[in-house]
């Protein structure tokens, strides 16, 4: 989000004022930084209702008009849903449209008056009890319409409001405390420096590009970025764009969270869940970034950036994957730079979405190799992730048995390296850690002993991992 256009909204919210908003963006143009920062600053607003208006849940459809939906729409998709349930209550189609009551009492009348849904029988006098079924003209209806689109699920969000909700919830918009981003990597064993540098990267909502040796953290930093993302977001299970429905929401790439206000107060078209962490690794394809669609329910599903829009979307073994590299970069050059992304559907049409996330870039290639130096000045942040030195390493391999209980000895640590890396001239590496204790670990089981640290495990398990050449 623009800092005007934020400005604007918050104006709109009544949380400021035109005056104050201009001396905001005065001070902005004098000092740099964020606008809200310069708000806060100021004394216009603090922290906490940043916070709030970066979180605003979207209010509650109480007519038709308000869901942005036509009414033929919401009858058609509610229609769709008796066909597979058999017989429906009002409160049912509720729970599986994520509609208001009101709106569905509306479009159920419509399937009365026009014959294709009657009352089957009722356990009280209120029409809340009332239990429906289609009649054959309504079930003849509803297998017209799927195959037209098969998609039965929530009630999409129009695609404006799914827009205009990215756009509050902006991955720019998120406040660290670097004491949080210090304790986020606390459990990994790598320098201060790397951590400062990582702050301020993850803080700009900016590309970032780790790179460096195999097997020395990477993807465990790139994970561990994820959790330094701040609060919650609300994803929409669904959109509708263009009359085509895009479904969202990913149980496996959206963790649903407690919601923060009662079901009455929120449009439950869409979930609260933690800011999405999506991570593609070699099997990734130019086809994984484009819309979905599937010829048999004839609705599609949203393309991997759509998914982490808000949140963090990893590239994994960056320069490995099923696509050339430089065409995968200048696919990606016009959402890196300007937040938007276009996506073509199956008939030739276009749209633009957001483009609305921290992308890490992860590899142990040189990068000079993978792109051009122009595609490079785009990544603003690019940090090498070196192998560790011996006191790294030892802290490492400590906490690796110790997580696997077996007794640490530094005489036979020290034979380690001297006897094994220094005369193989073979460089320290994480990952070795973790690999040798688990080599150890296993032979122990095999032979259903208790794992231990010796000359000999040491040298069971060095020859076992590492090939001679």
């Amino acid at each position: 989000m623009s800092g005007l256009l934020f400005g604007e909204r918050l104006i709109e919210k009544k949380r400021i004022s035109k005056t104050q908003l201009q001396k905001a963006l005065d001070r902005q143009r004098i000092q740099g930084g964020r606008l809200g920062s310069n708000m806060v600053a100021l004394g216009f607003i603090d922290h906490e209702d940043l916070t709030d208006f970066f979180t605003s849940a979207p209010d509650v459809p109480q007519t038709v008009e308000e869901t942005g939906l036509d009414f033929s729409f919401i009858v058609d998709l509610i229609i769709k849903h008796g066909l597979n349930l058999g017989e429906f209550s009002i409160p049912g189609m509720v729970s599986r449209t994520k509609l208001t009551a009101p709106v569905v009492d509306q479009a159920i009348d419509s399937l009365r008056h026009d014959q294709l849904a009657e009352v089957k029988g009722a356990s009280q006098l209120s029409k809340l009890s009332y239990r429906f079924i289609l009649t054959e003209a309504g079930i003849k209806r509803s297998r017209d319409l799927m195959e037209v689109s098969r998609y039965v699920g929530p009630a999409p969000v129009p695609f404006n409001e799914y827009r205009n909700m990215v756009e509050i919830q902006t991955i720019k918009s998120i406040f660290l405390d670097p004491e949080k981003v210090k304790d986020a990597f606390s459990n990994l064993i790598i320098s201060e420096q790397i951590v400062e540098r990582l702050g301020p990267a993850i803080s700009s909502g900016r590309a970032i590009f780790l790179y460096g040796p195999s097997g020395n953290g990477k993807t465990t930093i790139a994970e561990n970025i994820g959790r330094v993302l701040p609060g919650s977001i609300y994803m929409p299970y669904a959109v509708l764009a263009e009359g085509e429905i895009i479904t969202i929401y990913d149980k496996g790439s959206h963790v649903a969270v407690k919601p923060k206000y009662s079901a009455d107060s929120v449009d439950q078209r869409w979930a609260l869940v933690e800011r999405p962490v999506v991570m593609v690794g070699g099997e990734m394809t130019l086809k994984s970034l484009n819309l979905d669609f599937n010829p048999i329910s004839k609705f599609y599903e949203a393309p991997l950036q759509m998914k982490a829009n808000n949140g963090l979307f990893i590239v994994d073994d960056f320069g490995r994957q099923q696509v050339d590299p430089q065409n995968f970069l200048n696919r990606w050059i016009v959402p890196l730079e300007r937040s938007t992304d276009f996506l073509s559907f199956h008939t030739g049409m276009k749209i633009e979405i957001p483009f609305d996330q921290l992308v890490v870039f992860s590899t142990n290639l040189d990068p000079g190799s993978l792109v051009d130096e122009a595609f490079l000045r785009r990544i603003r942040y690019k940090i090498k992730i070196d192998y560790p030195d011996l006191n790294e390493y030892r802290e490492i391999f400590q906490r690796v048995c110790d997580s696997n209980g077996i007794a640490f000895n530094n005489e036979l640590f020290d034979h380690l390296i001297e006897d094994y890396y220094h005369q193989n001239n073979v460089k320290l590496s994480s990952c070795h850690c973790r690999d040798i204790i688990e080599q150890i670990v296993d032979n122990a089981r095999y032979h259903g002993v208790k794992p231990e640290l010796t000359k000999e495990t040491l040298s069971a398990a060095w020859n076992s991992y590492f090939v001679e050449m």
